[in-house]
């Protein structure tokens, strides 16, 4: 009787903590549906205070960070879902979420990298599908611009070269 007491205990205890967290998570997606990210980040901090693990929390956190342009931050935490889920939707979603944080960066390669991440999760996702081909035509452009840069400097380079080859030719 002694330990079925003791695992009842336990028991509350643990489900007190789990309705702490929802309450928190709730709170956070209306503070974010009022555009209040800041709010809303915290509240998912306190969600995640409740539960470390808590997958629902840490993507909820990296939508409020990127909604704050903290795309850094944002990053780090769809990363964190997508190694510890096992959900293939939500691991999808934070592969999504990673390549638009990188594409808000100027990040192409990476946020192509995380685009096709994301397909083979959920190779019917087609707002990824758009995403990663708008991503890919921003790295070739990004690609021909500094091929042009290259190009300019090279010629920048042979006409310092022919200006100090007519300084020698003066003496």
């Amino acid at each position: 009787m002694k330990y079925f007491l003791y695992i009842l205990a336990l028991f509350n205890v643990l489900n007190a903590s789990a309705q702490e967290e929802k309450k928190h998570i709730r709170e956070g997606n209306d503070l974010y549906k009022q555009q209040k990210y800041e709010e809303a980040n915290a509240s998912y901090k306190k969600a995640l205070e409740k539960n470390n693990k808590s997958a629902k929390a840490d993507f909820n956190l990296g939508d409020a960070l990127y909604k704050q342009k903290k795309y850094a931050e944002a990053i780090q935490q769809f990363q964190k879902v997508s190694e510890t889920t096992t959900d293939k939707d939500l691991k999808a979603k934070s592969y999504h979420n990673i390549g638009n944080s990188y594409l808000e960066s100027q990040k192409y390669k990476e946020s192509v990298d995380a685009y096709k991440k994301a397909l083979r999760e959920n190779p019917s996702d087609d707002d990824t599908r758009y995403n990663l081909s708008y991503a890919q035509k921003k790295l070739k452009e990004q690609q021909k611009k500094e091929e042009e840069n290259k190009d300019k400097d090279k010629d920048k380079d042979k006409d310092k070269d022919k200006d100090k080859d007519k300084d020698k030719d003066k003496d």
